[in-house]
C-alpha cells in the first residue's frame, strides 16, 4: 500500500460506534454524494453516525449543510483557536446562527493552542470563552481544542463555568490530567494517537477513562491509526481506534464500542442506537 492510499475498511466492528470528531470536509468531500459515500464506508466498518466539525467560517457553514444531506451525518461548529485572530462580532453572530441549527450537536471545536503561533494566548482565551458561554446558553457540548494548553483551558473552565458536557477532542494529556478532567465530569475523545507505540503516558491515561466518559474519534483527514500512521484517514479508520483500545484496556471490543457509543448519544443527545 503506497503512502497516499486510504487503509482498507475492516471488518465491521459487533457493535455499532460513532466517529465523534472528524473533517469531512478535508477528507475531499464536497457534495452530497461525497458525503454519503463516506458514511457508507463507515457503516461498512461498524461506524453508524460521524460528526463533521468546523474549524473556520467557511467550514462551519459547510458542515451544517452537509449534516442535512445524511441522517448518519452531524455537525459542529465554532472557530478554531488558530483562526481567532479576527474573531469580531460578525463571526460571533455568524457561528451562534450556524450553531441553533438542528442537526449541530456541539460547539466545536474551540479552546487553546499554544503550540502554533496563529494567535495570540489572549485572543484565543477571549474566543474560548464566548464559546463556553454559547454552549450553556444553546444546551449543547461544548467540543475542546486542548494543545500544549491544559492548565489554561482547565483553569478557564472553572472560571466560566463548564456546560453540562464537555468533550476534549483528540485528547492529549497525560494520567494526571485525564483524571483531573475525569473529576471534574468532562468527556475525553480518543483519536489514532492512541494507537501509537511511543504515545506511552497518553496510553496510561486511557486505561484509567470510566466507561462512561470516553469517546473514539478519528480527526480525520489526520491522525490514521497505527498500523497506518502516515496515511489519509476517513471515518471508517474509527474502527482500528477502537480495537485498539479493546486491548488495551483488556476489555472485548464490544464493549468497548458499545460504551463510546453510549457516551455520544448521551452528551450529543443523538437518537439511541442498540445494534447494528
Amino acid at each position: 500500500m503506497s503512502k497516499g492510499e486510504l487503509p482498507p475498511v475492516p471488518e465491521a466492528l459487533p457493535e455499532p460506534v460513532v466517529d465523534a470528531h472528524t473533517h469531512l470536509d478535508a477528507c475531499g468531500a464536497v457534495t452530497a454524494a461525497d458525503v454519503s459515500a463516506m458514511a457508507d464506508r463507515a457503516e461498512a466498518a461498524g461506524v453508524t453516525r460521524v460528526i463533521t466539525v468546523a474549524d473556520d467560517l467557511a467550514a462551519a457553514r459547510w458542515a451544517a449543510e452537509a449534516s442535512t444531506w445524511d441522517p448518519r451525518v452531524f455537525a459542529a461548529v465554532a472557530i478554531h483557536p488558530t483562526r481567532t485572530k479576527d474573531f469580531g462580532e460578525p463571526e460571533r453572530s455568524e457561528v451562534e446562527r450556524l450553531a441553533r441549527g438542528d442537526r449541530v450537536v456541539a460547539v466545536g471545536e474551540t479552546g487553546l493552542d499554544y503550540y502554533w503561533d496563529y494567535s495570540p494566548a489572549d485572543a484565543q482565551q477571549e474566543a474560548f470563552r464566548w464559546h463556553i458561554d454559547l454552549a450553556k446558553r444553546l444546551g449543547k457540548a461544548l467540543m475542546i481544542h486542548d494543545r500544549d494548553a491544559h492548565e489554561d483551558v482547565l483553569r478557564i473552565l472553572d472560571e466560566e463555568g463548564a456546560p453540562d458536557d464537555v468533550v476534549f477532542h483528540c485528547f492529549s494529556g497525560d494520567a494526571e490530567i485525564a483524571r483531573r478532567c475525569v473529576d471534574s465530569g468532562y468527556v475525553l475523545s480518543f483519536a489514532g494517537t492512541v494507537t501509537f507505540r511511543n504515545a506511552r503516558a497518553l496510553r496510561e491515561a486511557a486505561k484509567l477513562v470510566p466507561a462512561d466518559q470516553f469517546l473514539v474519534e478519528t480527526d480525520a483527514p489526520f491522525l490514521t491509526p497505527h498500523p497506518f500512521r502516515g496515511r489519509p484517514n476517513e471515518p471508517y479508520c474509527t474502527a482500528y481506534t477502537v480495537r485498539n483500545l479493546a486491548e488495551l484496556r483488556e476489555e472485548s471490543v464490544a464493549e468497548i464500542a458499545s460504551a463510546a457509543r453510549r457516551t455520544a448519544e448521551r452528551v450529543f443527545r443523538l437518537p439511541t442506537v442498540t445494534s447494528t
